[in-house]
């Protein structure tokens, strides 16, 4: 189908759709849908880690886009999700809001262990440990006494099925460990 240009507004009462159209069966995917009234604000997660007990969840790239407040005050695993083409381009972040508790950690796990990595740029808020870039590991944590305030985001820059890279930006006191 050829490309077609408009010099006014374009108008539908029931929405658009961008698809893809498998070379193959012909099928079509729909890759996103806006509809009449598009919301352009960021998800906040208030409920799955912000609760002060243990937590071990696995993240979907439905939630991509989501904001994760976090409560401390125990441990919490965060899984990203399994390896898949379709991950690429997918982001999270995080909120600390309730310090992490002594002798607790948050953790944020790629899949596969041994077949992805981190790379992260760690900055210590209070700025006594600096500026760390750590390209090798697939375990992110914020350890004990972690600091109301700190925050990560993460988004998936490449993932094969077999292996995957996230990118992570995490601002904390004390800094974020890769490994």
């Amino acid at each position: 189908m050829a490309n077609t240009t408009f010099t006014g507004a374009v108008r539908s009462e029931n929405g658009f759709q961008s698809v893809t159209k498998n070379e193959t069966t012909g099928a079509y995917t729909v890759e996103a849908t806006y509809d009449a009234r598009p919301n352009f604000r960021q998800t906040v997660d208030t409920s799955t880690l912000n609760v002060a007990t243990a937590v071990t969840t696995t993240l979907t790239t439905a939630q991509s886009g989501t904001l994760f407040s976090i409560d401390g005050t125990d441990n919490k695993v965060v899984n990203m999700p399994a390896l898949s083409t379709a991950n690429v381009g997918t982001t999270y972040e995080f909120l600390v809001t309730t310090a992490v508790g002594a002798a607790k950690t948050v953790t944020l796990v790629l899949p596969g262990a041994g077949v992805s990595n981190w790379f992260a740029a760690l900055a210590d808020a209070d700025g006594a440990a600096g500026y760390v870039f750590d390209v090798a590991g697939d375990t992110l944590t914020l350890p004990n006494s972690t600091v109301v305030g700190s925050r990560i985001k993460v988004v998936c820059v490449s993932d094969d099925g077999t292996n995957s890279t996230w990118q992570a930006d995490a601002i904390s006191s004390p800094i974020a460990t890769v490994a």
